[in-house]
C-alpha cells in the first residue's frame, strides 16, 4: 500500500515538460529564436541535413543544366542517376530528383514553421513583419522552382500538427493556385527594406521581391504586369518608365560577377551565400569542385558541355566566354600552364583559393538573379507587349552585349527574330546559373525537346521532358498523380 501511495504521488507530480530537449511551444519565446528560425529557412539552400549537395550548390544545376541542351553529363560521377539526367534517360524514380523535391520541401517546411510562429513572439514590431517576410519569399523561391519543374505540386502552408499519417498526405494542387501563392508571398515581400548593413547584407530586400516577381509573371506571360514590376527594379533615368532606386547596374567586368571579393555587389539582386572554410560538408558550393579538381587533363572534370557548339556560341571577343569556360590552367605550385584540351565550365571556380584545387572550399555565391536577368527579361517583355523591339529593348539587351564586348544588335529586327535574340543572349550570359531549362520550358510546346535533340547524348529527349515527372516515391506513398508520359 505504502509502495502504491509513494507510485501515485510520483505520477499526480509528472509534468511532460522535457528539459533535454526543445520543442515548437518551448522555442519561439525571444527575437533571438525568431532570428534564428529565418537564418535556419537561409540555411536549407546552401546546405543539407544529409550532407547531400545543396539546391544551390549543385542540385537544381543538375536538372537545369545538366537537363539542359547546355550539359551532357558528369562522365567521371558515379552516380548513374546523374548520368541519366545528362543524356535524357532519366526515370520517375531518379534519386536526384527525388532529392530536389524533398530539398525544397524541407525548405517549405521551414519557412512555414518561421511564418507561422514569429507573429506570436513578442518583440520589435518592424523586425518581425521583416523577418516573416523574408522566409516568405524564400518560401516563394522554392515553390516557384517546384511549380515550373513539376506543375502542380502539393501546397503545403502550414507544418503538420498531428502524427497521423493519412492526415499528412496533400494532393497536387493546381498551378494557377501555386502561382496564386507565390505571388502573394513575394508581394508581400516587396514591403522588405532596400538595402542592409554589416552582418545582413545577404538578406532578402525588396529589390530581390520585385526582380522575382517580374520573373514570375514573364513565365506566366502576364506581360503588362512583368512590365510593371520590371521598371521598380530598373534603376530611375536609364529607361523609360523606371522608377528603380536600388542602384542596380552590371559590373564593368563580367568577371567579377564569379569573384569572392564583389560578392553582393551593385548587380546581385539576391544571391545564396557561401563561405570558405565554414566547416561543414554540406555547406560546399560543389559547382566549381565539379568543374575542376585536378591540374591532372587526364582526370576528367564533374561537368562538360553538351558539345562543342556551346563554346562556338561566343564570338571571339566576348569576354564571358573566357570566364565561362577553361582550356588552359597555371597551376602555380610547378609553374606550367596546363592544357586542358577541350572546354570546360570555369565560371565558378574559385581563383582566390590556394591551392586552387582546393575547390571544396570554393566560398563563391550562386547568384540567383542578377541585374543582367532584369534587363533581358525587360527587352523581352517590351517586345512581346509591342509586337516587336522598341528603343528601350534594344538598349536593354545591348547593354548586356556592350558588357561583353560584342557589337549591338542590328535594328530592324522582326518580333520573331528579336525574341531568339533575347534567348540567345540569355543562354550565353546566364550557363550554369539554372536558368537554361527554364528558359526552354517556358517558351512551351516542344521547344525543349525539339532543343535537347539537337545533341547526340540527348536523343532519347521526348515532350514529357517538359515536365520532370513526380519522383516515385511521392507516388508510392503519397498516392500523388504522376505527369503525363511518366
Amino acid at each position: 500500500m505504502l509502495m502504491a501511495a509513494t507510485i501515485a504521488a510520483s505520477c499526480n507530480k509528472l509534468t511532460e515538460d522535457p528539459n533535454s530537449i526543445t520543442v515548437t511551444g518551448q522555442f519561439y519565446k525571444t527575437s533571438s529564436d525568431a532570428i534564428a528560425a529565418v537564418s535556419a529557412v537561409y540555411s536549407t539552400l546552401n546546405s543539407d541535413p544529409a550532407a547531400d549537395f545543396p539546391i544551390y550548390g549543385r542540385n537544381l544545376n543538375l536538372l537545369v543544366g545538366n537537363g539542359s541542351d547546355d550539359q551532357i553529363f558528369s562522365p567521371s560521377n558515379t552516380n548513374p542517376d546523374v548520368r541519366a539526367l545528362g543524356t535524357a534517360t532519366y526515370v520517375a524514380s531518379n534519386d536526384r530528383i527525388r532529392k530536389n523535391w524533398q530539398q525544397h520541401y524541407y525548405g517549405i517546411s521551414r519557412a512555414n514553421v518561421a511564418i507561422d510562429n514569429i507573429p506570436g513572439i513578442s518583440f520589435d514590431t518592424t523586425l518581425r513583419a521583416r523577418l516573416v517576410r523574408e522566409a516568405k519569399f524564400i518560401r516563394g523561391l522554392l515553390y516557384f522552382n517546384l511549380v515550373r519543374l513539376h506543375g502542380a505540386v502539393p501546397l503545403i502552408l502550414h507544418d503538420p500538427t498531428a502524427v497521423d499519417v493519412n492526415s499528412l498526405i496533400t494532393g497536387r494542387t493546381s498551378k494557377d493556385s501555386v502561382y496564386q501563392q507565390i505571388i502573394a508571398d513575394l508581394t508581400d515581400a516587396t514591403n522588405l527594406p532596400n538595402s542592409y548593413s554589416g552582418a545582413d547584407i545577404g538578406r532578402v530586400t525588396s529589390g530581390a521581391a520585385h526582380a522575382l516577381l517580374a520573373k514570375v509573371y514573364v513565365t506566366r506571360k502576364d506581360w503588362p504586369t512583368a512590365l510593371a514590376e520590371l521598371q521598380k527594379v530598373l534603376t530611375a533615368g536609364t529607361f523609360s518608365g523606371a522608377t528603380g532606386t536600388y542602384g542596380y547596374n552590371l559590373f564593368a567586368n563580367y568577371k567579377d560577377v564569379f569573384q569572392k571579393a564583389t560578392k553582393n555587389g551593385v548587380e546581385h539582386i539576391f544571391s545564396v551565400q557561401f563561405e570558405t572554410n565554414l566547416g561543414a560538408k554540406n555547406s560546399t558550393q560543389y559547382l566549381s569542385s565539379g568543374d575542376f579538381n585536378s591540374f591532372n587533363p587526364a582526370v576528367y572534370p564533374g561537368d562538360v558541355p553538351a558539345d562543342s557548339t556551346l563554346y562556338q556560341l561566343f564570338d571571339a571577343a566576348d569576354t564571358r566566354r573566357a570566364v565561362t569556360f577553361f582550356t588552359t590552367q597555371y597551376n602555380a605550385a610547378t609553374g606550367q600552364t596546363i592544357n586542358f584540351g577541350a572546354p570546360r565550365f570555369g565560371k565558378f571556380i574559385d581563383y582566390s583559393l590556394s591551392p586552387l584545387t582546393n575547390q571544396a572550399q570554393s566560398g563563391l555565391n550562386f547568384p540567383v538573379i542578377r541585374y543582367a536577368d532584369i534587363l533581358l527579361l525587360y527587352a523581352e517583355t517590351l517586345n512581346e507587349i509591342n509586337g516587336g523591339p522598341t528603343a528601350d529593348a534594344y538598349n536593354a539587351i545591348n547593354r548586356v552585349r556592350a558588357r561583353a564586348n560584342i557589337a549591338n544588335l542590328t535594328a530592324g529586327l522582326s518580333q520573331s527574330d528579336f525574341r531568339e535574340a533575347v534567348f540567345l543572349e540569355r543562354r550565353k550570359e546566364f550557363i550554369q546559373e539554372a536558368n537554361r531549362w527554364f528558359d526552354l520550358s517556358r517558351r512551351g510546346g516542344t521547344y525543349l525537346n525539339d532543343a535537347l535533340k539537337k545533341f547526340s547524348a540527348k536523343t532519347g529527349a521526348a515532350v514529357k521532358d517538359t515536365l520532370y515527372p513526380i519522383p516515385q516515391v511521392e507516388i508510392d506513398i503519397a498516392g500523388l498523380t504522376q505527369n503525363p508520359g511518366w
